[in-house]
């Protein structure tokens, strides 16, 4: 998946080499982001929430939302173990426009992003999808099954935000571990497929 991507390490005998994967969880204001990265960490996840004012309030759109409290102001950090030797690590971005300085800083070295999707506020996920299509950083879209939200099929989220034909669309609840982690692993077989296509492209 090239060495830009990953930290090869060596275990004590020498034996084994273990790949540390960068992935980013992006995605629009209260979609999830925090939630998930929570859910599959393994370790103990650093979050930077701070409550909500009247001033921030102001400024991002809370329609939808309006029992969150807190927000994410620089990014929630996660490790997850996939299986031995392959270790992600997640990086939640803020979803909120005055953020967006960060984005850059975050996406450097990337494997590839999960954009969470709410089909409530699937708008608010344009432009995540716009900035890693963008920067030929591959991604998939998970849609975050809110218990009061119109449920729509993969193909039909595809179809509303004009993806590009291949990018997979998941269903998933990201509150819980199993189904955040599905979604982490169809992301590393994508971009692993994308990355192996780059690599014959430039070869050919």
């Amino acid at each position: 998946m090239g060495s830009e991507h990953s930290d090869a390490t060596s275990d004590e005998t020498g034996d084994d080499t273990a790949l540390a994967l960068k992935i980013l969880v992006a995605g629009g204001f209260g979609v999830g982001k925090t939630t998930l990265v929570g859910a599959v960490s393994e370790i103990r996840p650093l979050r930077t929430e701070e409550l909500l004012s009247e001033v921030g309030q102001s400024v991002d759109d809370v329609e939808g939302v309006d029992r969150k409290v807190t927000t994410t102001v620089a990014m929630d950090f996660g490790r997850i173990t996939i299986r031995s030797g392959l270790s992600l690590y997640l990086f939640g971005t803020p979803g909120q426009d005055r953020f967006w300085f960060l984005w850059d800083e975050l996406s450097q070295g990337a494997l590839g992003a999960v954009v969470l999707a709410d089909t409530r506020r699937l708008e608010d996920c344009f432009p995540a999808v716009d900035y890693f299509e963008h920067r030929r950083i591959p991604f998939v879209v998970a849609v975050n099954c809110f218990a009061d939200a119109r449920t729509f099929g993969a193909h039909e989220v595809s179809r509303a935000l004009d993806l590009d034909r291949g990018t997979p669309v998941v269903l998933c609840d990201a509150r819980d571990r199993d189904s955040g982690k599905e979604v982490l692993i169809r992301l590393v077989e994508y971009a692993g497929r994308r990355h192996t296509a780059r690599l014959l492209d430039s070869v050919g």
